[in-house]
């Protein structure tokens, strides 16, 4: 609702401030961290997902994935628009009066072109957005733009019938305090940040000459997103109603650590503590290892590393406080980053079956893989509680045959 101050979120008749995640798992750490809400882009496992947020106290923003514009055979097709509508309407009908439940978000990063090509789907997107209001009135309906798109803000305000939009924005979110003023003559309603974290690899992120992007180690993502969220993003803006760090949980997008705050067993990263000290203003009480690079062969990740098939590889961890170190994890993928249609991967990897030589917890030994091509050294490095930090190097196997 608006008020004297701006906009403000109810929830069960009572000023609901967000602390929220975009992820799908670990809501006991998301609520013992401060945070309250998470977001989910789909319907898989909805009721689960939304017991298990009730069981700790969080909102959950539920996700519809509508397909984009540009699948013109279903938008087309009013016998497939209609089977589109009616598995929403089944969705809504069943989980309308859960109580954890926050928010509808339909689809995520939809294209909203302007044309009279696209005019059924947009009749498709507003037939949803009615049908929610009809048999769900009591919870919001949202939409996510990917970055601050003024064409698609636009017709969104004059096409579309939502309560707020949402954007995801990562590297260029030192830019929206400048671009929402600049657009505040057009558009000046509520909006949330659905997905905000660490640099994505897409843009601005240092690559090799072969294309393979430099991932930060969990050191640096976690300074990332403490600046981000201080300094960055506009808190002090009434129209703000919620942000999402993202990637709470373990995912798969680049690398299998990009954006991942946890690992596969749930285990910690740093910038999960430091998403609690954003939210409770307090550093909590424990440690993360702190390793600031790793060297393969003698060369960092920049240096555009080549080996030969079969050749030794010497990886080196450069942590401080070595003796916090319980163990370190090394693994070595194929690359799976690039796609010709230019999105990451989220197909999850397999590491390779290597044999790791003897050698102490920072450094080890592989030989080289025999097949060319790009390829990745990881080090999952685990602290006495569990905790855990990671980096990673890309290299690439020149075969002399």
């Amino acid at each position: 609702m608006e008020s004297d101050s701006g906009y403000v979120f109810l929830r069960n008749g009572k000023a609901f401030e967000i602390n929220g995640a975009s992820g799908t798992s670990n809501f006991r750490t998301l609520h013992e961290a401060g945070g309250n809400c998470l977001r989910i882009w789909d319907t898989v496992h909805l009721q689960q997902t939304l017991d298990s947020a009730y069981a700790n106290d969080i909102a959950v923003i539920a996700g519809l994935p509508m397909q984009n514009g540009d699948q013109t055979k279903l938008y087309n097709n009013p016998a497939k628009v209609a089977e589109q509508l009616a598995k929403f309407q089944s969705v809504i009908s069943r989980h309308k009066d859960h109580p954890a439940l926050l928010m509808w978000c339909l689809g995520n990063e939809l294209d909203f072109p302007y044309g009279p090509s696209y005019n059924h789907y947009y009749d498709a997107f507003n037939a949803i957005t009615d049908m929610i209001r009809r048999i769900d009135p009591h919870h919001p309906v949202t939409t996510t733009v990917l970055n601050f798109n003024k064409k698609y803000i636009a017709n969104i305000q004059l096409r579309c019938d939502i309560d707020l939009i949402s954007f995801n924005i990562f590297n260029d979110l030192r830019l929206l305090r400048r671009d929402l003023k600049r657009f505040s003559w057009f558009w000046n309603g509520p909006y949330m940040l659905l997905e905000w974290g660490t640099d994505g690899p897409w843009t601005g992120t240092e690559s090799t000459a072969w294309g393979a992007f430099i991932e930060n180690p969990s050191k640096k993502k976690a300074d990332v997103i403490q600046h981000r969220y201080q300094e960055a993003m506009p808190r002090e803006d009434p129209r703000l109603l919620g942000n999402f760090v993202f990637f709470w949980g373990s995912k798969q997008e680049a690398t299998h650590m990009w954006f991942s705050l946890f690992d596969e067993g749930g285990r910690k990263s740093e910038p999960v503590a430091t998403m609690e000290y954003l939210w409770k203003k307090t550093r909590p009480d424990e440690h993360y290892p702190e390793v600031r690079y790793m060297l393969l062969n003698k060369k960092g990740a920049g240096d555009d590393i080549l080996l030969n098939p079969g050749q030794m590889m010497i990886p080196e961890l450069a942590v401080d406080k070595k003796d916090s170190i319980a163990s370190v994890h090394w693994e070595i993928f194929r690359e799976d980053w690039y796609k010709k249609n230019g999105q990451n991967s989220t197909r999850k990897l397999t590491p390779l079956d290597m044999k790791v030589e003897p050698g102490g917890k920072l450094t080890t030994q592989f030989k080289s893989p025999a097949e060319e091509g790009p390829y990745r050294i990881f080090a999952k490095i685990y602290d006495y509680n569990g905790n855990f930090a990671t980096c990673n190097t890309p290299f690439y196997v020149v075969s002399d045959r």
